[in-house]
């Protein structure tokens, strides 16, 4: 790791949870691919993780302090929002107007959009707690599109800092999110940073594109100048942990599991989905591909079985409710109409796994799907990848989730095309072994040759140059940028 300051890392979600038990506060580590990416460089540079803690609204006073205690001692800083707050702020305008538009779904976009004032207060609440804890030297880096607002508002209070910033969902291409009534303040919001990381090249020129076509801004090269600055831009796409999911996949307890889902699948072959339950995710149409494959391969309703795990998300979002019901609904229809004595093809879990589960359903599937409408990486794809140390297995990918940049060798689809995903699934299921595993083997040489770390030692030092200063910028190689 390069000898910088402290590193300030500022975002939504912080990589602990807090709860309490017998009356005291507890707290347990977050799984997740920033978590797992960023806890190294926040424990090697003494530096903070800055973030809202949670709904804490039911901790008595005396609980409140023992978290904020226990966080300080972590090396974590709470920003406090209250619950009106935060169901308005995130809730409302990060996941309800945000989190559609950039994912091209804007009829889901709700007509009023309520919600903005929140949201720029709550971007105003973390820059007072980021300004508050910043010394001299410190580098911080900003994460995700709940704060978009929060490097110009940092850049306001900190003129001299080094602020970096990574959207981990897609930026939309510029005449979707012209849609956007606060574009141009978005927009200024994120150019007040001195770097800007997208997960691919594709989403860096829709940056490009909109900031020319909002704001009169032109990029040369990887950089924009702005406010007398050059800010720098690049694709750094987000890896796992693939050394570590690959040792999952060897443990002995891990494997036995994966041998108990395939002999509860008996001689039937297993394609896997594993998805939180989000309408990007596309999981509706991917239940409308199997139940096209089944209606022109009937036998294969006792020949594959099809297990979707969908984690719970957002429960409390009115859409998100409807959305459960209409995947329910075509699970049962399927099944109602595709089941065999023998068997039932759609085996659906609604419910969180740990880690483990996760990786033996892995390990235990011939198939894996991936085909959401829309994802800025996915990093279900490259999970699969590293558990499959036998260098066996096909993934099925969608060409609009931003992993296909780098996961040429999967089988690449378009989740909107029924039929051409029924077709490809078919393919996948009677792929010859020689190709599935020279498939498989180029899969795992990327997922492995750039992981997680190494996009975070990437990101953290290119944003180690001095704030604003394109020649030394300029003289650091640009690595995945120029991919």
């Amino acid at each position: 790791m390069s000898t910088l300051g402290r590193l300030l890392i500022v975002s939504n979600r912080l990589p602990v949870s807090a709860l309490v038990s017998d009356g005291v506060v507890r707290l347990s580590a977050a799984d997740g691919g920033l978590a797992t990416g960023l806890r190294p460089w926040h424990q090697s540079s003494s530096g903070l993780w800055i973030g809202w803690p949670g709904d804490v609204s039911r901790f008595s006073p005396m609980q409140q302090a023992q978290l904020d205690d226990q966080l300080r001692a972590g090396g974590i800083a709470a920003v406090h929002l209250t619950s009106d707050h935060v169901d308005r702020y995130y809730h409302g305008f990060a996941n309800r107007v945000l989190w559609p538009l950039f994912h091209y779904l804007i009829d889901r976009v709700p007509l009023n959009a309520a919600g903005w004032d929140a949201y720029r207060a709550a971007n105003e609440a973390f820059a007072t707690v980021v300004a508050r804890e910043y010394q001299p030297g410190d580098v911080i880096w900003v994460h995700d599109y709940q704060l978009l607002l929060l490097p110009a508002l940092l850049r306001q209070r900190l003129p001299e800092a080094r602020i970096g910033f990574f959207l981990h969902i897609p930026f939309p291409a510029s005449e979707v999110f012209r849609v956007l009534p606060w574009r141009a303040e978005i927009l200024q919001g994120l150019l007040g940073a001195d770097l800007i990381g997208f997960h691919t090249r594709a989403y860096t020129r829709y940056f490009t594109n909109a900031l020319e076509r909002i704001l009169g801004v032109v990029a040369e090269g990887e950089f924009v100048h702005a406010g007398g600055r050059a800010i720098r831009l690049g694709a750094y796409p987000m890896g796992i942990d693939a050394d570590r999911f690959a040792a999952l996949a060897r443990d002995a307890e891990v494997q036995a599991e994966a041998a108990t889902i395939r002999s509860d699948a008996g001689d039937r072959q297993i394609v896997l989905g594993v998805d939180r339950l989000d309408y990007t995710k596309g999981i509706p149409r991917r239940l409308e591909a199997i139940e096209h494959l089944l209606g022109e391969e009937p036998e294969l309703a006792d020949g594959m079985r099809f297990i979707q795990v969908a984690v719970p998300s957002r429960g409390e979002v009115d859409s998100y409710q409807r959305f459960k019901r209409l995947v329910e609904e075509a699970v049962g229809r399927i099944n109602g109409a595709r089941s065999t004595i023998r068997s039932t093809p759609v085996h659906y879990v609604h419910r969180s796994v740990t880690e483990r589960q996760l990786v033996a359903l892995y390990c235990a599937a011939d198939v894996m799907l991936v085909t959401p409408l829309r994802d800025g990486m996915n990093l279900v794809a490259k999970e699969f990848v590293a558990t499959r140390v036998n260098d066996d297995g096909v993934l099925v990918l969608s060409e609009f989730a931003g992993a296909a940049a780098e996961l040429d060798s999967a089988l690449i689809v378009n989740p909107y095309d029924v039929e051409s995903v029924a077709g490809t699934i078919k393919r996948a299921l009677t792929l010859p072994a020689a190709e599935r595993r020279d498939r498989m083997a180029r899969l795992r040489e990327r997922v492995h040759g750039y992981d997680v770390h190494a996009w975070a030692r990437e990101f953290v030092e290119h944003l180690g140059g001095a704030p604003g200063d394109a020649a030394a910028t300029r003289a650091i190689t640009p690595g995945v940028t120029t991919r």
